[in-house]
């Protein structure tokens, strides 16, 4: 289920029907019908759904790539993040066929059924069309301080660490904070003001878990909250729409076993 945080007293109507581009190869047409979600707050009006048809023949395999078509070829006022295209940096994260992934890995192939639709991310404010504004998604971030913590202020060498301890960071210093699990998640939808969400918790247990930071409780004391933790219900919407396969449920199943075995 895709939940938009639409602009007060608004619904989401149907707009404008955009024909194809004129064809650049004598190749038999691969037609797919793309619905886009629109909406420009500076033009006023309501959210609406624009309908483009791509011929798949004349664009790459990836749903970023058929983005790039429609706004070079056929309308150039659709807004979109995009930066890397390799699944690093995040950027255009989007709902895709009903599914928050990243647009630059998620091939069009791969979405089943007729008209592919893609939206913003859900629960968040949309800035325009596909972009989300993750203001708040970055001040909770930020809230749990995701950098090193230690007692010397300028330590005098570097702080060693053994492969064990290391091997406890994977599966968390992955993430690269594309907001795909927090927006997937019906909690993070009804307490997003408050509670944290998987990919801010996630990194607190990464830095929790981290063998050179010494604020492991004063972090633990920060997260002590009925809102800011206990809002995870272990729904997995995270892991399952994580695009690098990361299991945020299990990092804050972990936090919480820390606050336990200190009580």
């Amino acid at each position: 289920m895709v939940q938009l945080t639409l602009p007060k007293n608004s619904k989401v109507n149907k707009g404008t029907v955009w024909p194809a581009a004129p064809k650049k190869t004598d190749k038999p047409a691969r037609m797919k019908t793309f619905k886009i979600y629109r909406y420009d707050p500076e033009q006023g009006g309501q959210p609406h759904w624009d309908t483009y048809e791509i011929d798949l023949n004349e664009t790459g395999p990836m749903v970023l790539d058929a983005l790039f078509k429609i706004k070079n070829d056929i309308d150039p006022t659709l807004a979109f993040r995009r930066s890397c295209r390799e699944g690093v940096c995040g950027s255009c994260a989007m709902n895709i066929g009903g599914r928050n992934t990243l647009a630059c890995t998620k091939a069009i192939d791969d979405v089943k059924g007729g008209a592919l639709s893609i939206s913003p991310l859900p629960h968040l404010p949309v800035v325009r069309d596909l972009v989300p504004d993750l203001s708040n998604f970055y001040k909770q971030y930020a809230s749990i301080e995701p950098w090193l913590h230690t007692s010397e202020a300028e330590p005098e060498k570097e702080i060693l660490q053994t492969p064990e301890d290391r091997e406890k960071l994977d599966g968390y210093y992955e993430c690269i904070l594309c907001a795909s699990c927090s927006t997937s998640c019906p909690s993070y939808w009804w307490n997003g003001d408050r509670y944290l969400g998987p990919a801010a918790l996630l990194q607190a247990y990464r830095w929790l878990v981290d063998s050179r930071d010494d604020a492991k409780t004063e972090r633990l004391n920060e997260l002590e909250d009925p809102f800011k933790l206990y809002r995870c219900h272990t729904i997995m919407n995270c892991a399952n729409v994580c695009p690098k396969g990361l299991n945020p449920a299990k990092a804050i199943a972990e936090v919480k076993k820390m606050m336990v075995e200190r009580a």
